[in-house]
């Protein structure tokens, strides 16, 4: 669906807006505070300990990326996440783990997603081997993210979304289509290389076993007619990640090429899903980064976009 897709159940949400619930033992949280560094440090030296400290526990440096100046983001992998990844439907989205570093109000937090909210919701099941991994790594201090959290239930594919009207984990985009899964790999590796979209490349993992690659994308310029000052990674963060607790890894987004055909999680499932307390209206509410789900499925767009001869038809 286009920009507009929010206006589309405003009028719902208004008159609906969903009640929370107490909170109970299975109710999951998107992201866990890991433990503070040594005070003093920069931010390239926090970054390489929190990498070697990842590293001591078997996990894979995929990419990282600074998404704007108070943030750092690395993205992970490891056997696990992969393995996962193989076994589920479009599961290649989860196969990288967001770690962040971001500074607040003179405070340094090192974050990073939860790996049994994103396992349950993408499918990949709970993933405590990564979760015990990551713990030793860099803490678990609390979760946060979501006042009450979503129960595991209400989470998985085909169950979790926002509110009627919007989508579920397996509505996926369709970016582009190919002759070849070689083909669209390559493709999308040039078009990331020229920063078409405005994007720039994160990370690259491919998932054994199958014709699958998923990219991890930032969007640091944005492009497109309602690419506004609003549809960066910057501008929607700084309308929505507002909390003490910054949720930055959130960030970056995935585009995956599935066999001949590249995809992307719809942006309007992509972000409710990861924060999802947000209002719909309000200072911080949906209603006020309303053109971003079309700016960033145009800017995924452009980088799957294929050269002439390397297009196929849709099967």
């Amino acid at each position: 669906m286009n920009k507009n897709a929010w206006q589309g159940v405003l009028y719902g949400a208004v008159l609906g807006l969903m009640v929370a619930t107490p909170a109970q033992a299975d109710r999951l949280k998107p992201y866990i505070m890991g433990n503070p560094p040594p005070p003093g440090m920069s931010t390239l030296d926090i970054e390489n300990l929190v990498e070697l400290q990842l590293m001591s526990q078997g996990f894979d440096v995929a990419g990282h990326y600074t998404p704007y100046p108070s943030a750092r983001v690395v993205v992970i992998t490891n056997r696990e996440l992969k393995t996962a990844a193989a076994r589920a439907r479009n599961g290649g989205f989860g196969a990288g783990e967001h770690v962040a570093i971001t500074r607040v109000n003179g405070k340094v937090q090192v974050s990073y997603v939860n790996p049994a909210y994103m396992g349950v919701a993408y499918g990949l099941g709970q993933l405590p081997g990564v979760t015990a991994k990551l713990k030793k790594a860099l803490g678990d201090q609390f979760a946060f993210g979501s006042k009450d959290g979503i129960s595991a239930k209400d989470l998985g594919p085909g169950e979790y979304h926002y509110m009627m009207g919007m989508p579920y984990f397996n509505d996926v985009d369709t970016l582009a289509h190919y002759t070849s899964y070689a083909a669209g790999v390559a493709t999308v590796e040039h078009n990331l290389a020229i920063h078409a979209g405005g994007t720039v490349k994160v990370y690259e993992i491919h998932i054994p076993g199958k014709q699958e690659t998923v990219f991890g994308v930032g969007i640091n310029k944005g492009a497109h007619p309602h690419s506004d000052a609003k549809n960066t990674d910057q501008k929607i963060m700084s309308v929505i990640d507002y909390s003490p607790n910054r949720a930055t890894a959130f960030l970056p987004y995935e585009m995956m090429v599935e066999g001949r055909t590249a995809i992307a999680l719809p942006a309007r499932y992509r972000i409710a899903v990861f924060f999802p307390d947000t209002r719909m209206i309000g200072t911080h509410g949906f209603t006020n980064i309303m053109s971003a789900p079309g700016a960033i499925l145009d800017s995924l767009t452009d980088v799957a976009r294929p050269n002439p001869a390397d297009v196929a038809s849709a099967p």
